[in-house]
């Protein structure tokens, strides 16, 4: 694959990764302001680990072509 490509892809999982940890905050969020403290900070958690995960492979691709 070539740089550009990567490049790309590297930015796409970024973007992606912080999406999904603003939909967990907000799930997290409404599930709290309902009473279901337990379940609120499960969404939490989840949406922290999956979207940083997400981010984090993004930059070692970057770093991995020499774009970071």
């Amino acid at each position: 694959m070539s740089k550009d490509k990567l490049w790309w892809l590297a930015k796409v999982l970024e973007g992606v990764g912080m999406v999904v940890v603003l939909v967990g905050v907000f799930v997290s969020m409404s599930a709290g302001f309902e009473g279901r403290g337990l379940e609120s900070m499960a969404y939490e958690f989840q949406g922290l680990f999956i979207g940083g995960g997400l981010f984090l492979l993004g930059v070692l691709i970057e770093r991995s072509i020499g774009a970071r």
